[in-house]
C-alpha cells in the first residue's frame, strides 16, 4: 500500500519549515531585525497558515472518526464520502462497506426476530426460554394467558414464576447436561391445569462453543395443556366401566334364569315368570344398544337434520299424546303455558319429538303421584324459542347438576334402574339440541322439582 497520507504530512511540514526559515531570513537580512524578533514575527505570520493547512489535512480524519463512532453506536445513516486516494480514502471505503453489511445484517436479524415473534404469538402451546444461567429470557403470550403471568418475568428463575420444583430441576438438568426432558405438571391456577412439558437444550451455532463451555446456551420448555385430554380419558374410562356394568347386570340375570330353565324349571309353574324376566331384561339390553347407536349416529359426520316448519301448538299436543298413558297411571297432569298459536320453530320433527319425549318421560318418572308437569315456550329476541319442562318431583342434588347430561350418569342409580332408565336419555337430548344449534340446561332443588330448559332457533 502506498503511504500517501504520510507523504502529505511530510511535505506540509517541510513546506512550513522552509517558509518559516525564509521569512526569518528576510527579516534578519533585509529589515535588520534581531533574531528573537525575527523568529517571533515569523511564527506570528506562519501560525494562521499552519492552522488552515493542518485543518485541511485533519478534516478527513475527523470525519472518518465521527462516522466510525456512528457505526459503532448503530446510528450511521449514510456512507462516508472521502474523495481521496490515500489511506483515508481506503479507510472510508472500508467503513462504508462495513456500514452496508451491518445494516443488511441488522435488517436480516430484525426480520428473523419478527418472524420468530409471529410464530410464538401464533402458537397455542406455551413457550418459555431460559439462558445458560437458567434465567428466563422470554415467554410467549400463550403461556402468559395459561398461567396468568405478570408482564415482567425476564431474568427471573422459573421457580419464581412457576412454583414447581420438578420443572426447575428439569430445566437445570437440561442446561447442564443437554439431555431432553418430558414431564407432567399439575398447576394450581384457577380451574386447575394439567400440563405436559417438553424441555430441550439450545445448542450453540457452528462457530460458537456455548456460554458455559459445555455446548449448551440455554433451554426451551414447551407447555402443552392436556387438561381436556385427561378429562376425556376419564370420561372414556367411566363410559367403558358404565357400559360394562349396564350390560353385565341384565346379561347376568338372563344367563341365570336361562340356566335355571335348562336345568329342569321349564316344566314348572315358575317357567312363565322366568321367561317374562328374561324378556324384560332383553328389552332393556335392546334399549341400551339402541340409545348407544343413536348417540353414535348423532356424533358421526354423516349425521344430518331434516329441518322443517313445525307449528308448536299442534306439535306439543301430539307429544303429550305419546306420554299420556304413563302420566294417567300416576295421575299426573300435563299442562301448557305461554304457547301461542303462531309460534313455530325450524327443527327435525322426529328428533324434536325424541327430545320432548325423553324429557317428559323423565319428568313423569321422577314426579310423585298426583303431581304436575308444565310445558312452556317463550320467544327470545325474535331469534330463538326457549322451551321448559317443569315438574314438582323429587328434584336433583346441587352437586349432581353439572354431570346430569353425561352418559350413564344417574342421581339415584337404584331408583333409575328400577324405573327402567338406561342413563342415556339426557345425553341424547343434549346432543340433539346442540345439533339443532341450541343449548340445554337444568335448574333444580332437591325435594322441590326440576325445570329442564332448551333453546331452538326460530324457523326463518
Amino acid at each position: 500500500m502506498k503511504l500517501r497520507l504520510q507523504w502529505k504530512w511530510m511535505v506540509s511540514f517541510t513546506f512550513l519549515l522552509v517558509l518559516l526559515l525564509m521569512i526569518q531570513g528576510y527579516l534578519l537580512s533585509f529589515l535588520k531585525k534581531s533574531f528573537l524578533l525575527s523568529s517571533l514575527l515569523s511564527l506570528i505570520i506562519l501560525i494562521p497558515l499552519a492552522y488552515f493547512l493542518v485543518r485541511f489535512l485533519t478534516h478527513p480524519i475527523l470525519e472518518v472518526t465521527q462516522k466510525a463512532i456512528q457505526l459503532v453506536s448503530g446510528t450511521l445513516n449514510r456512507e462516508v464520502q472521502i474523495n481521496s486516494k490515500d489511506e483515508l480514502g481506503s479507510l472510508s471505503k472500508a467503513i462504508g462497506e462495513m456500514g452496508i453489511q451491518l445494516r443488511n445484517k441488522i435488517e436480516e436479524i430484525s426480520k428473523e426476530k419478527d418472524y420468530l415473534q409471529t410464530i410464538l404469538k401464533g402458537m397455542m402451546e406455551g413457550v418459555l426460554v431460559v439462558d445458560g444461567r437458567g434465567r428466563i429470557l422470554m415467554v410467549n403470550d400463550a403461556l402468559r394467558n395459561l398461567l396468568s403471568f405478570s408482564s415482567d418475568v425476564a431474568d427471573k428463575m422459573p421457580l419464581e414464576v412457576i412454583r414447581n420444583a420438578e420443572l426447575e430441576a428439569a430445566i437445570t438438568s437440561v442446561v447442564r447436561e443437554g439431555k431432553n426432558k418430558v414431564l407432567e405438571l399439575n398447576v394450581t391456577v384457577p380451574g386447575g391445569r394439567i400440563l405436559e412439558v417438553n424441555v430441550v437444550g439450545i445448542l450453540p451455532s457452528s462457530n460458537s462453543t456455548g456460554t458455559d463451555g459445555e455446548g449448551i446456551r440455554g433451554a426451551i420448555a414447551v407447555f402443552h395443556d392436556i387438561t381436556r385430554l385427561k378429562e376425556l380419558e376419564i370420561i372414556r374410562q367411566d363410559f367403558v366401566a358404565n357400559v360394562s356394568h349396564e350390560l353385565r347386570t341384565p346379561l347376568t340375570t338372563i344367563k341365570g334364569y336361562a340356566e335355571t330353565l335348562l336345568e329342569g324349571a321349564l316344566k314348572e309353574d315358575v317357567a312363565f315368570q322366568f321367561v317374562q324376566v328374561i324378556k324384560r331384561h332383553t328389552d332393556r339390553l335392546t334399549k341400551i344398544v339402541e340409545d348407544l347407536l343413536m348417540l353414535s349416529k348423532i356424533e358421526s359426520k354423516e349425521f344430518q337434520l331434516k329441518i322443517e316448519f313445525i307449528s308448536l301448538p299442534d306439535f306439543i299436543n301430539d307429544v303429550i299424546d305419546f306420554v299420556k298413558e304413563a302420566a294417567e297411571k300416576k295421575e299426573i297432569s300435563i299442562s301448557q303455558s305461554k304457547i301461542t298459536p303462531s309460534q313455530a320453530v325450524g327443527a327435525d320433527r322426529n328428533y324434536l319429538e325424541q327430545i320432548f319425549i325423553n324429557l317428559l318421560d323423565n319428568a313423569i318418572k321422577y314426579t310423585h303421584e298426583g303431581g304436575k308437569v308444565t310445558i312452556s315456550a317463550i320467544e327470545k329476541d325474535k331469534r330463538e324459542i326457549q322451551f321448559s319442562i317443569e315438574d314438582d318431583g323429587m328434584g336433583i342434588p346441587r352437586e349432581d347438576i353439572p354431570r346430569i347430561f353425561e352418559r350413564f350418569y344417574r342421581v339415584d342409580k337404584g331408583r333409575s334402574q328400577e324405573l327402567g332408565g338406561t342413563g342415556l336419555g339426557l345425553s341424547i337430548v343434549k346432543h340433539l339440541v346442540q345439533a339443532h344449534g341450541g343449548r340445554v340446561w337444568v335448574e333444580s332443588q332437591l325435594g322441590e322439582g326440576s325445570t329442564f330448559y332448551f333453546t331452538l332457533p326460530i324457523f326463518p
